[in-house]
């Protein structure tokens, strides 16, 4: 069975200063035409700051808490940033960890990434492990309320299985983090 889908038409229905909306017409495998809307991104950078390893091995995570708009609630999430126009992310996960925690790291790790949404969605994140950090001063983005939590490897886990955490991101990269996968 054939599942690659051949773009007829393109257009931008909307472009915004974060996103952009493109309507594609297709010929799928079949023969038959259909539509794709996509939301393009940028991408971004989430991060695992290790802040220590505690008693018994359970690591302090670095985490923020934060107002999200569009879910129109406060949560707990890992470090996480949207790429500028032509950025590595190798060098935005530097900046965001920097931003949101007023943490640098000595040592980075590079998890992969995740598409987040590929249904209607381009937008990629990259994930990275961080440690041996040394705090400098946060310095968060115009307009943008966070504060830096600490909390236990085992605090969080337990958040997730519980529903307390909610954020894909952060689920994902803890996993990556800390399920001894070697990427």
């Amino acid at each position: 069975m054939e599942f690659g889908e051949k773009t007829l038409t393109s257009e931008c229905i909307y472009n915004g200063k974060v996103i952009e909306v493109i309507r594609d017409e297709v010929e799928i495998a079949t023969g038959r035409h259909s539509f794709r809307e996509v939301v393009k991104h940028s991408g971004g950078v989430v991060i695992v700051a290790v802040k220590d390893a505690a008693e018994l091995g359970d690591p302090v995570i670095l985490m923020v808490k934060q107002f999200r708009y569009p879910i129109k609630e406060v949560v707990y999430e890992l470090p996480a940033g949207k790429l500028e126009k032509g950025e590595n992310p190798d060098d935005a996960c530097k900046r965001e960890l920097e931003e949101e925690t007023g943490y640098r790291a000595a040592n980075w790790r590079s998890l992969g990434y995740i598409n987040t949404s590929p249904g209607f969605c381009d937008e990629k994140l990259y994930l990275y492990l961080a440690t041996g950090l040394e705090f400098v001063g946060e310095h968060p983005d115009e307009g943008e309320i966070i504060k830096a939590y600490e909390f236990k490897l085992s605090d969080i886990e337990k958040r997730i299985s519980s529903g307390g955490i909610n954020d894909a991101k952060t689920i994902c990269a803890i996993h990556r983090a800390f399920s001894g996968v070697e990427l």
